[in-house]
């Protein structure tokens, strides 16, 4: 094994059974994305009963094990850059910031740098755990980048792991605050649908049928009117990607200013253009955990951005 290289053990779950084994592996360990499983796989850093695992395409069987080394995080190819950050909590195992709007958590094809780790790498001096692997030291969360509001950042590989622990049992407290179009029926309500990749278009998640995708669950609850719409509190059981998007389009009200999963309302096209408001209304608002290494409860709550503020000032009822 490298100096500093992570050691993982993963048992495939019957839920799993028959799949790619690459896309098996990625679903078992949240923290990895399908891509960084298979470049694992390509290293010769897979391993199972019978030796290297060399095909990432092979049948998942329910039962079987690997180990999976993860190597040191090697220096981002941006690298440390001075970018503000708005940091609500740190100590020497982790760090919660409030991400604004626009900012995008980690370097990918098409932002390769000016990304909240670029700015963690310059804050933290580089001390960010290795799990996530090269574009995502630290990053055990994420949110989109037109979304705003709190993450938790880890430092070093056991508080990465602890707190992945928390995501993988949805112990985490994580409430979001949404303006919705239209006013729901009902004052609350349950949405337990799971998600996976949109066959129409790969850039966008769906609600897929069961055993296609990951169960997602989203609780919501009403708690005020707008014109045209609402303001919505998410809580959410799990942390899929897009899921507050999907879910609330799911039951007709998609969020306002979503370009994605939702079309703008009449009544709210103009005023979104006077406000020059030009994202989905959506903030991770609430954010609690037990600290992995002390065992004590944090909570962190964000005010709502002036943004959606505003916005939410000009369609009060």
């Amino acid at each position: 094994m490298d100096r500093g290289a992570t050691s993982l053990q993963a048992v495939l779950t019957d839920d799993v059974a028959g799949q790619r084994l690459d896309k098996a592996l990625a679903t078992i360990l949240p923290d990895f994305s399908r891509e960084r499983i298979k470049a694992l796989i390509g290293d010769g850093r897979v391993t199972g009963a019978s030796g290297v695992v060399r095909d990432g395409s092979a049948k998942a069987v329910a039962g079987a094990s690997y180990h999976i080394e993860v190597p040191p995080p090697a220096p981002a190819a941006a690298g440390a850059q001075p970018i503000a950050l708005d940091i609500v909590h740190e100590d020497q195992d982790l760090i919660v910031v409030n991400k604004p709007a626009g900012l995008v958590v980690h370097p990918a094809a098409g932002n390769p740098d000016g990304t909240l780790v670029n700015a963690l790498l310059h804050h933290c001096a580089g001390a960010l755990s290795g799990i996530g692997g090269v574009a995502r030291p630290g990053i055990v969360h994420r949110i989109d980048k037109e979304t705003s509001g709190l993450l938790v950042v880890a430092k070093n590989d056991r508080a990465h792991e602890g707190l992945a622990r928390q995501f993988a049992a949805h112990s985490i407290d994580r409430r979001y605050v949404a303006g919705v179009s239209g006013m729901p029926r009902a004052p609350m309500g349950i949405v337990d649908a799971p998600l996976g990749r949109s066959e129409r278009d790969r850039k966008k998640m769906a609600i897929v049928a069961e055993g296609h995708g990951r169960r997602a669950v989203t609780h919501w609850r009403v708690t005020d009117m707008l014109k045209g719409g609402a303001i919505v509190e998410c809580r959410l059981e799990t942390g899929r990607t897009h899921q507050v998007r999907v879910h609330m389009a799911s039951i007709g009200h998609a969020l306002i200013g979503d370009p994605v999963y939702g079309r703008t309302r009449s009544d709210h096209s103009d005023l979104l253009k006077r406000l020059d408001f030009r994202r989905q209304a959506l903030h991770a608002q609430r954010l609690g955990f037990v600290h992995p290494t002390t065992g004590h409860d944090l909570s962190f709550e964000s005010v709502i951005p002036a943004d959606m503020q505003e916005l939410f000032t000009a369609l009060r009822v």
